[in-house]
């Protein structure tokens, strides 16, 4: 089992030293206005606007409550890994259907909403090193994709899987055969960040994917967990994004207006895993809008699990560390809408 972000952020900081269109009537908006969000939710692109729900740890909450809550109907569902070889797990250990992860699926649907399946993470074995070839990697991700109709996926790719060129260029070249054999999937593509954009794995994996011809539907950056104590991480979120937006404009040769709607951030919610580095419920809104701005690609957080005030004996797994009520972030971020 893969530890969290929280838990792998922790290790990495140690390591350095410390969906289709809908329409909504006017009628029906003013018959039950408390469905406009959950309306407008459901016409955003998939992946847009899901926060991650991880049921691995954190006392996962059961999502249908969640979106009857907030009005969401996203989520991003963490993480597909490898089982040891080219084969795809949760987790790498829970099978790929019949389990709680398909239930959960099956329910969110069943309630109107739907799911981006994140690959990846931190820790754990990764598909994209433990499949020798681009084509067996497409295959380990077309199998997800054909057990669950996805219509998005999110690579998050870190550590080691992200560290690698050999591994990065096997991503592109699988993400192209993914893009080639499923029409209209949405694919999303997120990596770590500095506060001024991304480091040069970053910038290399962007332009192995425009040299590709990889059309990313929103490369994403996770701004936190910087190492700078207590700074400003609304400002510092707007300037990695902004850095983002101007590798891809200058990888693919994109507006600047064009490329800021290829790109995107995952934020983290509440304290993070750098003492005296804090998200607030402010700073997310600030983020949000900042996105509504620039009619980014996609905005998300980690995570879900997180979304809630920390009682007592709870560790920051399950909650977020600050005086917030429940599922604020995610009720911010379901008013995403592009």
């Amino acid at each position: 089992m893969p530890r969290s972000r929280h838990h792998r952020r922790l290790a990495l900081a140690a390591a350095v030293g410390m969906l289709a269109a809908g329409v909504t009537t006017a009628a029906t908006a003013q018959a039950a206005p408390q469905h406009t969000a959950t309306a407008a939710t459901a016409a955003a692109p998939s992946g847009l606007n899901g926060p991650y729900l991880y049921l691995g740890w954190g006392s996962p909450p059961k999502a249908t409550d969640v979106m009857s809550a907030t009005g969401t109907t996203q989520f991003t569902m963490a993480f597909m890994l490898s089982d040891g070889g080219c084969n795809p797990k949760w987790d790498g250990s829970r099978g790929l259907t019949g389990g709680n992860d398909q239930s959960t699926i099956n329910s969110i649907r069943s309630a109107g909403g739907d799911v981006t399946v994140s690959f990846g993470g931190w820790s754990g074995n990764k598909l994209g090193e433990k499949c020798s070839s681009a084509s067996a990697l497409a295959g380990a991700y077309q199998k997800v994709i054909d057990a669950y109709k996805l219509k998005s996926i999110d690579i998050d790719i870190e550590a080691s899987e992200f560290e690698n060129a050999t591994v990065r260029q096997r991503v592109v070249d699988a993400l192209k055969t993914v893009k080639q054999k499923n029409s209209g999937i949405k694919v999303y593509v997120t990596f770590g960040t500095t506060t001024s954009g991304p480091d040069s794995n970053g910038k290399d994996l962007v332009k192995r994917g425009a040299a590709a011809g990889l059309d990313v539907d929103g490369w994403a950056v996770m701004p936190f967990d910087f190492g700078q104590g207590s700074i400003d991480m609304a400002g510092a979120t707007k300037s990695a994004v902004d850095g983002l937006k101007n590798t891809v404009a200058s990888a693919y040769g994109l507006s600047s207006d064009a490329a800021y709607r290829k790109v995107g951030f995952s934020s983290m919610n509440g304290k993070t895993d750098v003492a005296g580095e804090t998200i607030s419920l402010n700073n997310f809104k600030d983020m949000v809008s900042y996105a509504k701005s620039h009619h980014l690609a996609r905005v998300s957080f980690w995570s879900l699990n997180r979304d809630r005030k920390c009682g007592s004996g709870t560790d920051g797994d399950a909650c977020s560390g600050i005086d917030q009520g429940t599922y604020d972030f995610t009720k911010v971020l379901a008013g995403y809408n592009g």
